[in-house]
């Protein structure tokens, strides 16, 4: 635990302050319904950096009063820094006075300190209180967050199902005469062709076949043409086996390690940020590439507005040699909603919890009607400026989202529907590999995880550009498992 309890005196320095004002208002009397208080509960969220309207801040806006009358509670929130939230989550959990709920995004934050009960276990409140968590979280969710049979948070969901599609110049595929590739073959002549054959007309060599980002980042649809992604527990003869670990995984490496060899990849990938893939795609650079399902709204309207004559479209993920197809499918929970075991009110939390799910929720995703939008012809339309004046709330908004929700379409259609954000979404939900590991994360992941990461990076990065040949997987593999892997596929297989 040790590891989790260090604190440096430069993040206690940044902490005190709100440790002060987030849990010394001593108004922690107040209890439940029935009793004729109002419960005081306060609690700790990440503001991301947003800004609020003048005379606003994270306790004085509409959006946090209109839960305070809906639930008829007494809420103070604290958000501490954006940049070292995690560090101030521990100094938090080390202070003598704590709130009665904090939202986290680690999960070995959350296991660490299952482990050092320090949470309260909330099966009987949700059962109580919680019929709209009940209702809007899957079990599969449930899983990730129960230890020896006790929940011990509430877990805030990922509606996203992954974030990876193909996307296109159609107009240079129209100026080559070619069809849209379907298979990995037909994919690299493509990039032979975008990368060769001078798609912009400007007459020099100066576009790419396909780039890709720093530690493979941009190849899930790739990879996925053999039916695994990296960095997942998939089930093989009954267990789980880690994904980067397995033959197929080579033969992907082995697909790209071919495209870096025929220069059809940019030759910089390993040094490319996001920023630098979205620099080049809107310059006109790239004519293939593995964007976020919102990219339609980024660097291809750039692109767009740059040129008139760029016209893009989604592509069909590539099959591979077994006919199969995929992309990253991102993990159910992206926070953890804990109640810290001090807590005097932990059934106002889960209260509160279950009305910003429930009956609240639409109303904290979109704004207020007639305010931030309206509807259409049967559809929401938003007023930009004042989506934009009022996006402090998704702070509350994010902080609990259900799995499936209609005013989360509503909402990316209220974007633009020339930007095809649900029509994309689908199409990634249809092919999403999702981890097949649910449990809580284990002490050899927090132990060996980030050690063996760098390490796969590091290797495979090396595989594909040349410098190692393909055969050095195999030395990658028997390294994984010495080096703490093997230790962490019995801690899954036991819990799981």
């Amino acid at each position: 635990m040790g590891i989790y309890l260090k604190r440096s005196v430069t993040v206690m320095a940044l902490a005190a302050l709100f440790i002060v004002t987030a849990c010394s208002s001593g108004a922690k009397e107040g209890t439940a319904d029935g009793t004729g208080e109002k419960p005081s509960i306060e609690i700790v969220l990440n503001n991301a950096g947003r800004k609020f309207p003048e005379g606003m801040d994270e306790n004085k806006n509409p959006y946090i009063d209109y839960i305070r009358e809906n639930t008829n509670m007494d809420i103070k929130l604290t958000t501490p820094p954006a940049d070292g939230y995690g560090e101030a989550l521990n100094v938090i959990m080390a202070s003598g006075d704590l709130p009665d709920m904090i939202l986290s995004y680690d999960p070995n934050w959350f296991e660490s300190y299952v482990r050092q009960k320090a949470l309260t276990p909330l099966n009987d409140l949700i059962d109580q209180y919680g019929q709209n968590l009940k209702k809007n979280i899957p079990e599969e969710a449930w899983k990730t967050v129960t230890v020896d049979g006790k929940i011990y948070a509430i877990p805030s969901l990922n509606p996203i199902p992954g974030n990876e599609i193909i996307f296109a110049r159609k107009d240079w595929l129209d100026k080559l005469g070619l069809n849209a590739p379907k298979t990995l073959d037909e994919y690299k002549n493509v990039m032979r062709a975008f990368a060769q054959d001078d798609p912009d007309g400007n007459g020099k060599n100066d576009t790419f076949g396909l780039i890709l980002q720093e530690n493979l980042g941009k190849t899930a649809p790739f990879i996925g043409a053999w039916g695994i992604q990296r960095g997942q527990w998939t089930e093989r003869d009954g267990k789980l086996v880690m994904s980067s670990t397995l033959p197929e995984m080579k033969e992907a490496l082995a697909y790209l390690a071919d495209l870096y060899k025929e220069k059809l990849i940019d030759p910089e990938w390993a040094l490319n940020k996001m920023a630098n893939v979205d620099e080049k795609v809107a310059s006109g650079k790239v004519g293939l590439f593995s964007g976020n399902w919102y990219d339609t709204r980024g660097p291809i309207l750039t692109n767009q507005k740059n040129d008139e004559k760029a016209e893009w479209i989604t592509l069909e993920y590539p099959t591979g040699p077994d006919g199969k197809q995929g992309t990253w499918g991102n993990n159910y929970v992206s926070g953890y909603n804990v109640v810290p075991i001090t807590s005097k009110n932990p059934d106002a939390v889960i209260r509160m919890l279950d009305f910003m799910i429930g009956d609240g929720y639409r109303t904290l995703v979109l704004g207020f009607e007639g305010e931030v939008w309206n509807t259409q012809d049967g559809k929401v339309v938003t007023n930009f400026d004042e989506h934009n004046k009022h996006i402090y709330r998704q702070t509350l908004s994010e902080a609990i989202v259900p799995l499936e929700a209609e005013v989360s379409r509503d909402r990316l259609d209220s974007l633009g529907m020339e930007f095809k954000l649900n029509e994309i979404i689908d199409q990634i939900n249809s092919v999403a590999i999702r981890n097949q590991y649910l449990g809580v994360p284990t002490a050899g992941m927090g132990k060996n995880g980030p050690k063996l990461g760098k390490m796969e990076n590091e290797i495979f990065t090396k595989i594909i550009m040349g410098d190692l040949p393909l055969d050095a997987f195999d030395q990658f593999v028997e390294d994984w498992k010495k080096n703490g892997g093997e230790e962490i596929t019995n801690e899954v297989n036991q819990s799981n």
